[in-house]
Protein backbone atom coordinates (compact mmCIF):
# COMPACT_ATOMS: atom_id res chain seq x y z
CA UNK A 1 0.00 0.00 0.00
CA UNK A 2 2.99 1.97 0.99
CA UNK A 3 4.50 2.16 -2.92
CA UNK A 4 1.50 2.98 -4.91
CA UNK A 5 1.39 6.65 -4.92
CA UNK A 6 5.66 5.98 -6.05
CA UNK A 7 4.72 3.88 -8.69
CA UNK A 8 1.40 6.29 -10.02
CA UNK A 9 4.31 8.87 -10.02
CA UNK A 10 7.25 6.71 -11.54
CA UNK A 11 4.19 6.32 -13.95
CA UNK A 12 2.69 9.90 -14.59
CA UNK A 13 6.79 11.05 -14.97
CA UNK A 14 7.11 7.97 -18.10
CA UNK A 15 4.44 8.68 -19.66
CA UNK A 16 5.77 12.57 -20.14
CA UNK A 17 8.94 11.41 -20.81
CA UNK A 18 7.49 9.45 -24.39
CA UNK A 19 5.39 12.48 -25.10
CA UNK A 20 8.61 14.53 -24.90
CA UNK A 21 10.54 12.53 -27.24
CA UNK A 22 7.48 12.04 -29.63
CA UNK A 23 7.05 16.06 -29.85
CA UNK A 24 10.93 16.37 -29.92
CA UNK A 25 10.97 14.02 -33.32
CA UNK A 26 8.10 15.48 -34.63
CA UNK A 27 9.73 18.96 -34.73
CA UNK A 28 13.14 17.28 -35.90
CA UNK A 29 11.04 15.90 -39.38
CA UNK A 30 9.39 19.18 -39.40
CA UNK A 31 12.56 21.06 -39.24
CA UNK A 32 14.01 18.66 -41.96
CA UNK A 33 10.98 18.35 -44.33
CA UNK A 34 11.01 22.68 -44.51
CA UNK A 35 15.00 22.61 -45.28
CA UNK A 36 14.80 20.05 -48.08
CA UNK A 37 11.52 21.73 -49.57
CA UNK A 38 13.73 24.83 -49.63
CA UNK A 39 16.64 23.22 -51.01
CA UNK A 40 14.32 22.00 -54.14
CA UNK A 41 12.23 25.00 -54.32
CA UNK A 42 15.63 27.47 -54.41
CA UNK A 43 17.02 26.63 -57.64
CA UNK A 44 13.22 27.19 -59.34
CA UNK A 45 13.20 30.35 -57.66
CA UNK A 46 16.17 31.18 -58.99
CA UNK A 47 15.16 30.28 -62.39
CA UNK A 48 11.95 32.63 -62.25
CA UNK A 49 13.86 35.18 -60.70
CA UNK A 50 16.12 35.03 -63.87
CA UNK A 51 13.82 34.34 -66.22
CA UNK A 52 11.53 37.81 -65.16
CA UNK A 53 14.66 39.94 -65.13
CA UNK A 54 15.47 38.48 -69.08
CA UNK A 55 12.05 39.79 -69.82
CA UNK A 56 11.51 43.05 -67.77
CA UNK A 57 14.61 44.16 -70.23
CA UNK A 58 13.73 46.97 -72.64
CA UNK A 59 13.89 45.15 -76.32
CA UNK A 60 16.16 47.55 -78.70
CA UNK A 61 14.21 48.13 -81.52
CA UNK A 62 15.11 47.36 -84.92
CA UNK A 63 16.77 50.65 -87.01
CA UNK A 64 14.52 52.75 -88.85
CA UNK A 65 14.42 51.69 -92.93
CA UNK A 66 17.40 54.17 -95.29
CA UNK A 67 15.26 57.67 -95.85
CA UNK A 68 12.83 58.22 -99.40
CA UNK A 69 13.52 61.09 -100.50
CA UNK A 70 10.15 62.08 -103.25
CA UNK A 71 11.28 64.87 -106.76
CA UNK A 72 9.44 67.48 -108.12
CA UNK A 73 11.63 68.24 -111.86
CA UNK A 74 10.01 70.78 -113.67
CA UNK A 75 10.66 72.47 -116.92
CA UNK A 76 8.71 74.78 -119.51
CA UNK A 77 8.92 75.16 -123.35
CA UNK A 78 12.23 73.61 -124.78
CA UNK A 79 13.40 71.67 -121.68
CA UNK A 80 11.40 68.11 -122.08
CA UNK A 81 15.32 66.86 -123.43
CA UNK A 82 17.11 68.23 -120.23
CA UNK A 83 14.40 66.86 -118.17
CA UNK A 84 15.19 63.45 -119.43
CA UNK A 85 18.53 64.11 -118.75
CA UNK A 86 18.19 65.45 -114.83
CA UNK A 87 15.34 62.63 -114.25
CA UNK A 88 18.13 59.92 -114.92
CA UNK A 89 21.17 61.31 -113.35
CA UNK A 90 18.88 61.39 -110.55
CA UNK A 91 17.21 58.20 -110.33
CA UNK A 92 17.15 55.65 -108.14
CA UNK A 93 14.38 52.85 -107.33
CA UNK A 94 13.95 53.72 -103.42
CA UNK A 95 12.78 57.59 -103.86
CA UNK A 96 9.86 58.69 -105.86
CA UNK A 97 9.72 61.49 -108.47
CA UNK A 98 7.02 63.64 -110.34
CA UNK A 99 7.77 64.91 -113.78
CA UNK A 100 6.31 68.20 -114.68
CA UNK A 101 6.44 70.42 -118.27
CA UNK A 102 4.25 73.63 -117.74
CA UNK A 103 1.17 74.06 -120.53
CA UNK A 104 3.81 76.19 -122.25
CA UNK A 105 5.68 73.95 -123.70
CA UNK A 106 4.49 71.66 -127.10
CA UNK A 107 2.10 68.63 -126.82
CA UNK A 108 4.70 67.27 -128.97
CA UNK A 109 7.64 68.27 -125.78
CA UNK A 110 4.68 66.19 -123.38
CA UNK A 111 4.19 63.31 -125.33
CA UNK A 112 8.19 62.82 -125.64
CA UNK A 113 8.10 62.97 -121.84
CA UNK A 114 5.32 61.06 -121.10
CA UNK A 115 6.32 58.37 -123.64
CA UNK A 116 9.88 58.06 -121.98
CA UNK A 117 8.78 57.69 -118.45
CA UNK A 118 5.91 55.34 -119.83
CA UNK A 119 8.51 52.87 -122.13
CA UNK A 120 11.82 52.66 -119.90
CA UNK A 121 11.87 49.15 -118.44
CA UNK A 122 13.48 50.05 -114.76
CA UNK A 123 10.45 52.99 -114.49
CA UNK A 124 7.65 50.70 -115.35
CA UNK A 125 9.58 47.60 -113.11
CA UNK A 126 9.39 49.77 -109.67
CA UNK A 127 6.10 52.09 -110.60
CA UNK A 128 8.36 55.44 -108.71
CA UNK A 129 7.47 58.43 -112.12
CA UNK A 130 5.37 60.04 -112.77
CA UNK A 131 4.04 62.93 -114.95
CA UNK A 132 1.81 65.23 -114.41
CA UNK A 133 -0.03 65.61 -117.85
CA UNK A 134 -2.25 67.93 -117.43
CA UNK A 135 0.21 70.69 -117.29
CA UNK A 136 -0.08 73.60 -115.52
CA UNK A 137 0.56 76.92 -117.18
CA UNK A 138 3.42 78.50 -114.70
CA UNK A 139 4.47 82.02 -114.50
CA UNK A 140 7.71 82.89 -114.30
CA UNK A 141 7.89 85.51 -110.91
CA UNK A 142 4.56 84.57 -110.30
CA UNK A 143 2.30 82.50 -107.33
CA UNK A 144 1.09 79.79 -110.08
CA UNK A 145 4.93 77.88 -109.43
CA UNK A 146 4.01 77.92 -105.82
CA UNK A 147 0.92 76.02 -106.90
CA UNK A 148 2.52 74.03 -108.96
CA UNK A 149 4.99 72.92 -106.03
CA UNK A 150 2.18 72.50 -103.60
CA UNK A 151 0.18 70.21 -106.32
CA UNK A 152 3.28 67.64 -106.91
CA UNK A 153 3.87 67.41 -103.21
CA UNK A 154 -0.11 67.06 -103.06
CA UNK A 155 0.14 63.90 -105.63
CA UNK A 156 3.31 62.33 -104.21
CA UNK A 157 1.60 62.47 -100.77
CA UNK A 158 -1.66 60.66 -102.02
CA UNK A 159 0.26 58.57 -104.48
CA UNK A 160 3.81 58.13 -103.72
CA UNK A 161 3.40 56.00 -100.30
CA UNK A 162 6.27 56.68 -97.97
CA UNK A 163 9.12 58.98 -98.15
CA UNK A 164 10.81 61.12 -95.95
CA UNK A 165 11.88 64.62 -97.87
CA UNK A 166 10.42 66.40 -101.03
CA UNK A 167 13.08 68.30 -103.13
CA UNK A 168 12.05 70.53 -105.55
CA UNK A 169 14.29 70.80 -108.62
CA UNK A 170 14.06 72.29 -112.48
CA UNK A 171 15.18 70.82 -115.72
CA UNK A 172 18.57 73.65 -115.38
CA UNK A 173 19.34 71.31 -112.28
CA UNK A 174 21.90 69.00 -111.71
CA UNK A 175 22.86 67.09 -109.10
CA UNK A 176 26.85 67.05 -107.97
CA UNK A 177 26.75 63.37 -106.18
CA UNK A 178 24.89 60.26 -106.83
CA UNK A 179 21.87 59.03 -105.00
CA UNK A 180 23.77 56.66 -103.39
CA UNK A 181 25.88 59.50 -101.67
CA UNK A 182 22.69 61.42 -100.40
CA UNK A 183 20.92 58.74 -99.37
CA UNK A 184 23.60 57.69 -97.47
CA UNK A 185 24.31 61.33 -95.83
CA UNK A 186 20.44 61.13 -95.07
CA UNK A 187 20.76 58.06 -93.08
CA UNK A 188 22.03 59.68 -89.75
CA UNK A 189 19.89 62.64 -89.59
CA UNK A 190 16.26 63.44 -87.97
CA UNK A 191 13.80 63.31 -90.44
CA UNK A 192 12.35 66.35 -89.19
CA UNK A 193 15.05 68.76 -91.10
CA UNK A 194 14.19 71.15 -93.66
CA UNK A 195 16.57 72.03 -95.62
CA UNK A 196 16.07 75.87 -96.94
CA UNK A 197 17.30 79.10 -97.08
CA UNK A 198 16.30 82.03 -95.34
CA UNK A 199 15.78 85.26 -93.91
CA UNK A 200 14.10 88.17 -92.27
CA UNK A 201 15.90 90.83 -93.67
CA UNK A 202 14.35 92.00 -97.10
CA UNK A 203 16.39 94.37 -97.84
CA UNK A 204 15.50 95.98 -100.97
CA UNK A 205 12.58 93.03 -101.92
CA UNK A 206 10.67 95.15 -98.85
CA UNK A 207 9.92 98.13 -101.36
CA UNK A 208 10.01 96.34 -104.81
CA UNK A 209 8.38 92.56 -103.38
CA UNK A 210 6.83 93.22 -100.81
CA UNK A 211 4.73 96.59 -100.91
CA UNK A 212 3.64 96.09 -104.61
CA UNK A 213 0.08 94.25 -105.46
CA UNK A 214 0.99 92.07 -108.84
CA UNK A 215 -1.40 89.52 -110.55
CA UNK A 216 -0.47 86.52 -112.10
CA UNK A 217 -2.22 85.98 -115.35
CA UNK A 218 -1.87 81.95 -115.04
CA UNK A 219 -4.39 81.90 -112.21
CA UNK A 220 -7.34 82.58 -114.80
CA UNK A 221 -5.55 82.77 -118.39
CA UNK A 222 -5.02 80.17 -120.74
CA UNK A 223 -1.93 81.43 -122.12
CA UNK A 224 1.13 82.28 -120.68
CA UNK A 225 2.32 85.89 -119.94
CA UNK A 226 4.12 87.53 -117.76
CA UNK A 227 2.62 89.33 -114.29
CA UNK A 228 1.59 92.73 -113.85
CA UNK A 229 1.11 95.16 -111.54
CA UNK A 230 -1.88 97.56 -109.97
CA UNK A 231 -1.55 100.85 -109.18
CA UNK A 232 -2.08 100.24 -105.55
CA UNK A 233 0.44 99.57 -102.77
CA UNK A 234 0.04 97.93 -99.75
CA UNK A 235 1.64 97.60 -95.98
CA UNK A 236 3.51 95.25 -94.81
CA UNK A 237 1.67 92.27 -92.66
CA UNK A 238 1.64 92.44 -89.08
CA UNK A 239 -0.03 88.89 -88.59
CA UNK A 240 2.65 87.34 -89.46
CA UNK A 241 6.50 87.64 -90.41
CA UNK A 242 7.88 88.01 -93.60
CA UNK A 243 10.72 85.82 -94.89
CA UNK A 244 12.46 85.31 -98.38
CA UNK A 245 15.18 82.99 -99.02
CA UNK A 246 15.67 80.25 -102.14
CA UNK A 247 13.31 78.71 -104.50
CA UNK A 248 15.12 75.64 -104.17
CA UNK A 249 14.73 73.37 -101.24
CA UNK A 250 14.97 69.74 -99.18
CA UNK A 251 11.46 70.00 -97.10
CA UNK A 252 10.50 67.23 -94.92
CA UNK A 253 7.35 65.50 -95.25
CA UNK A 254 5.90 66.40 -91.65
CA UNK A 255 6.34 70.28 -93.01
CA UNK A 256 4.76 68.94 -96.44
CA UNK A 257 1.56 67.45 -94.44
CA UNK A 258 1.40 70.51 -93.08
CA UNK A 259 1.77 73.08 -96.16
CA UNK A 260 -1.02 70.65 -97.59
CA UNK A 261 -3.38 70.14 -94.49
CA UNK A 262 -2.95 73.34 -92.96
CA UNK A 263 -4.56 72.45 -90.08
CA UNK A 264 -4.07 75.93 -88.11
CA UNK A 265 -4.97 77.87 -91.22
CA UNK A 266 -1.86 79.09 -91.17
CA UNK A 267 -0.62 77.64 -94.80
CA UNK A 268 -3.69 78.64 -96.53
CA UNK A 269 -3.48 82.77 -95.02
CA UNK A 270 -0.48 83.20 -95.99
CA UNK A 271 -0.81 81.10 -99.71
CA UNK A 272 -3.29 84.24 -100.12
CA UNK A 273 -0.93 86.83 -99.57
CA UNK A 274 1.33 85.68 -101.63
CA UNK A 275 -0.74 85.08 -104.54
CA UNK A 276 -0.09 88.69 -104.85
CA UNK A 277 3.65 88.81 -104.03
CA UNK A 278 6.85 89.32 -106.44
CA UNK A 279 8.74 86.20 -106.94
CA UNK A 280 6.34 84.51 -104.00
CA UNK A 281 8.54 80.92 -104.50
CA UNK A 282 11.29 82.44 -102.99
CA UNK A 283 9.20 83.54 -99.94
CA UNK A 284 6.48 81.31 -99.49
CA UNK A 285 7.41 78.04 -97.64
CA UNK A 286 9.79 80.63 -95.77
CA UNK A 287 7.04 82.63 -93.98
CA UNK A 288 5.12 79.19 -93.23
CA UNK A 289 7.98 77.58 -91.57
CA UNK A 290 9.54 80.49 -89.28
CA UNK A 291 5.96 81.55 -88.34
CA UNK A 292 5.05 77.84 -87.69
CA UNK A 293 6.38 77.43 -83.92
CA UNK A 294 6.00 73.62 -84.31
CA UNK A 295 8.44 73.91 -87.79
CA UNK A 296 10.82 76.69 -87.44
CA UNK A 297 13.42 75.43 -85.11
CA UNK A 298 13.48 72.41 -87.75
CA UNK A 299 15.23 74.75 -90.02
CA UNK A 300 18.47 74.41 -91.99
CA UNK A 301 19.55 77.45 -93.60
CA UNK A 302 20.51 76.36 -97.02
CA UNK A 303 19.15 75.55 -100.59
CA UNK A 304 21.71 72.71 -101.24
CA UNK A 305 23.14 74.17 -104.29
CA UNK A 306 25.96 75.65 -105.94
CA UNK A 307 24.61 78.65 -107.41
CA UNK A 308 27.23 81.10 -109.01
CA UNK A 309 26.26 85.64 -109.49
CA UNK A 310 27.52 87.90 -111.32
CA UNK A 311 28.96 90.93 -108.84
CA UNK A 312 26.80 92.79 -108.15
CA UNK A 313 24.20 89.89 -108.72
CA UNK A 314 22.03 90.29 -111.75
CA UNK A 315 17.79 88.96 -111.63
CA UNK A 316 19.10 85.61 -112.98
CA UNK A 317 22.79 83.67 -112.27
CA UNK A 318 25.05 82.61 -114.19
CA UNK A 319 25.24 79.67 -116.75
CA UNK A 320 28.02 77.23 -115.13
CA UNK A 321 30.64 76.06 -117.15
CA UNK A 322 33.69 74.14 -117.52
CA UNK A 323 35.85 76.75 -115.77
CA UNK A 324 33.16 76.49 -112.73
CA UNK A 325 34.19 72.96 -112.13
CA UNK A 326 36.75 73.12 -109.06
CA UNK A 327 34.95 75.75 -107.31
CA UNK A 328 31.52 73.63 -107.72
CA UNK A 329 33.09 69.95 -106.20
CA UNK A 330 34.60 72.51 -103.54
CA UNK A 331 31.20 73.76 -102.08
CA UNK A 332 29.98 70.11 -101.09
CA UNK A 333 26.89 70.90 -102.32
CA UNK A 334 24.78 68.04 -103.88
CA UNK A 335 22.76 70.45 -106.60
CA UNK A 336 23.92 72.96 -108.73
CA UNK A 337 22.46 75.46 -111.25
CA UNK A 338 21.79 76.74 -114.05
CA UNK A 339 22.77 74.57 -117.11
CA UNK A 340 22.76 75.34 -120.53
CA UNK A 341 21.49 72.48 -122.16
CA UNK A 342 24.35 69.88 -123.44
CA UNK A 343 26.58 71.91 -122.28
CA UNK A 344 30.32 70.30 -121.83
CA UNK A 345 30.32 70.54 -117.94
CA UNK A 346 27.21 68.19 -117.57
CA UNK A 347 29.37 65.62 -119.46
CA UNK A 348 32.35 66.05 -117.16
CA UNK A 349 29.56 65.74 -114.00
CA UNK A 350 28.42 62.48 -115.50
CA UNK A 351 32.30 61.12 -116.06
CA UNK A 352 34.05 62.28 -113.20
CA UNK A 353 31.41 62.61 -110.31
CA UNK A 354 27.97 60.49 -111.10
CA UNK A 355 29.87 57.59 -113.20
CA UNK A 356 26.79 57.52 -115.79
CA UNK A 357 26.89 56.28 -119.00
CA UNK A 358 25.32 58.11 -121.81
CA UNK A 359 21.60 58.32 -122.10
CA UNK A 360 21.67 55.50 -118.39
CA UNK A 361 20.55 55.72 -115.18
CA UNK A 362 23.52 56.56 -112.48
CA UNK A 363 24.87 53.25 -111.31
CA UNK A 364 24.42 52.26 -107.69
CA UNK A 365 24.78 49.45 -104.79
CA UNK A 366 21.41 48.15 -106.64
CA UNK A 367 22.71 47.79 -110.10
CA UNK A 368 23.79 44.09 -111.10
CA UNK A 369 23.99 44.14 -114.48
CA UNK A 370 27.38 43.55 -116.65
CA UNK A 371 29.31 46.87 -117.89
CA UNK A 372 31.77 45.33 -120.03
CA UNK A 373 31.10 46.58 -123.82
CA UNK A 374 29.46 49.77 -122.56
CA UNK A 375 26.40 48.10 -121.24
CA UNK A 376 24.11 49.27 -118.64
CA UNK A 377 24.50 47.60 -115.19
CA UNK A 378 21.11 48.87 -113.50
CA UNK A 379 19.34 46.48 -116.23
CA UNK A 380 19.71 44.31 -113.98
CA UNK A 381 18.12 45.53 -110.10
CA UNK A 382 19.51 43.86 -106.61
CA UNK A 383 18.32 45.16 -102.98
CA UNK A 384 17.67 49.03 -103.53
CA UNK A 385 18.74 49.58 -100.03
CA UNK A 386 21.95 48.55 -100.44
CA UNK A 387 23.99 52.05 -101.06
CA UNK A 388 27.65 52.23 -102.38
CA UNK A 389 28.76 55.92 -101.33
CA UNK A 390 31.27 57.01 -103.78
CA UNK A 391 33.65 60.00 -102.50
CA UNK A 392 30.63 62.73 -103.26
CA UNK A 393 29.06 61.29 -100.12
CA UNK A 394 31.96 61.78 -97.87
CA UNK A 395 31.73 65.64 -99.41
CA UNK A 396 27.74 65.80 -98.55
CA UNK A 397 28.72 64.66 -94.80
CA UNK A 398 31.03 67.57 -94.77
CA UNK A 399 28.72 69.78 -95.89
CA UNK A 400 25.89 68.56 -93.69
CA UNK A 401 28.38 68.80 -90.34
CA UNK A 402 29.37 72.11 -90.85
CA UNK A 403 25.41 73.28 -91.39
CA UNK A 404 24.70 71.34 -88.37
CA UNK A 405 27.70 72.78 -85.83
CA UNK A 406 26.81 74.73 -83.39
CA UNK A 407 27.89 78.26 -84.39
CA UNK A 408 25.91 77.47 -87.87
CA UNK A 409 22.31 75.52 -86.78
CA UNK A 410 20.75 77.32 -83.98
CA UNK A 411 22.15 80.65 -84.74
CA UNK A 412 20.56 80.46 -87.96
CA UNK A 413 17.07 79.45 -87.76
CA UNK A 414 14.30 82.10 -88.94
CA UNK A 415 16.34 85.23 -88.23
Amino acid sequence: MKRQPHTAQHKWILALAIACIILTLSLLFLITLTSASTILLLPLQRYAAATSKVQSEPVTPPPPPPPRLAYLISGSKGDHKMLRRTLLALYHPYNQYVVHLDAESSPEERLDLFNFVKNCSTFVQFGNVRMITKANLVTYRGSTMVANTLHAAAVLLRDAGEWDWFINLSASDYPLVTQDDLLDAFSDLPRDLNFIEHTSKLGWKREHRAKPVMVDPGLYMTKKSDVFFTTERRGVPTAFKLFTGSAWMALSRPFINYCIWGWDNLPRTILMYYTNFVSSPESYFQTVICNAPEFSNTTVNTDMHFIPWDNPPQQHPKHITVDDMREMVASNAPFARKFHKDDPVLDKIDSELLFRGQDMIVPGGWCLGSQKNGADPCSVAGNITHFLPTPGAKRLKTLIGYLLSDNKFRPRQCK
